[in-house]
């Protein structure tokens, strides 16, 4: 399923600052002194790999920007699948327009997609088995929102937002804290009974200090397959097991099979490579 839009000025915002970036305080001066400002063309993005489509909108958005007159139509929408050579959008209108847009317009559609067929490779990988594919916080600066929405695209869930939306209790808060219990006794006082509550343990008995001090969700980090199975078994459905720690396409299906229902990982955020995608006129 397509995950509900993105908030439009959330988009606009952000395109916005790609295009002032882009286009600087003179414009696209390259298609400016080559084209004929009364010049029109028919374009294509298409698909030069395949892959999961994400960041149609704003893509979208960059045409409609630079001018509001060209004309899009949508070949493949977010979380479609695209084939080689498959057309993403069809663009006509002013060229020294499409030409001023196409890189913003690319960079957008290309990372986020990127995003998304990352993300849908790890959630075929672990079909069959109750593992959700989650996101971290791990985004690059200023496209949280947009990667988070890309994951969405890709078959994935979203873990939390940012510091605000959840208590996640990490290795250095426990140090700081002084221990498991301390801290967890000190953030089921702080917080509302809305505010879910995790806990990052790296062993076993991490994992019963954990449950006994009622954490919602315990992450499980960089455990081996054997520790996973076991820690489902003796957590026996208390908490939310969250597996992290080298999620790979090749480890991924293994960590799947132990059971925990949350499989995090960074990568497809901060490393995906970007889907190829090309405009041509």
């Amino acid at each position: 399923m397509t995950p509900a839009p993105l908030p439009v000025q959330l988009v606009e915002e952000a395109v916005r600052r790609a295009l002032e970036e882009d286009l600087g305080l003179a414009g696209d001066i390259t298609s400016n002194a080559c084209i004929p400002a009364a010049a029109t063309s028919r374009a294509v993005i298409a698909a030069r790999k395949a892959g999961v489509i994400a960041g149609v909108e704003l893509a979208r958005a960059a045409f409609r920007l630079v001018d509001p007159t060209i004309k899009l139509r949508i070949g493949r929408g977010d979380g479609a699948r695209a084939h080689i050579a498959d057309a993403v959008m069809r663009i006509e209108g002013a060229s020294r327009g499409i030409l001023s847009a196409e890189r913003v317009a690319l960079n957008f559609l290309s990372h986020l997609s990127g995003v998304a067929t990352a993300t849908a490779a790890l959630v075929e990988a672990v079909k069959g088995t109750k593992a959700k594919i989650v996101c971290t916080r791990k985004t690059t600066p200023g496209l949280r929102a947009f990667e988070k929405y890309a994951v969405l695209c890709g078959g994935g869930s979203n873990h939390r937002f940012g510091l605000f939306d959840a208590v996640m209790i990490k290795d250095n808060h426990i140090a700081a804290a002084g221990g498991i219990a301390l801290a967890l006794r000190a953030a089921k006082a702080s917080v509302g009974h809305m505010v879910k509550i995790e806990i990052e343990v790296d062993d076993l008995a991490g994992l019963e200090e954990a449950i006994g001090g009622g954490a919602d969700i315990v992450m499980l980090d960089n455990m081996s397959t054997e520790e996973l199975k076991r820690a489902v078994e003796i957590n026996r459905g208390r908490a939310i097991l969250e597996a992290s720690g080298n999620v790979t396409l090749e480890t991924v299906r293994a960590i799947a099979e132990t059971g925990v229902d949350i499989i995090s990982s960074g990568w497809i955020t901060h490393s995906a490579p970007a889907l190829d995608l090309g405009l041509d006129f």
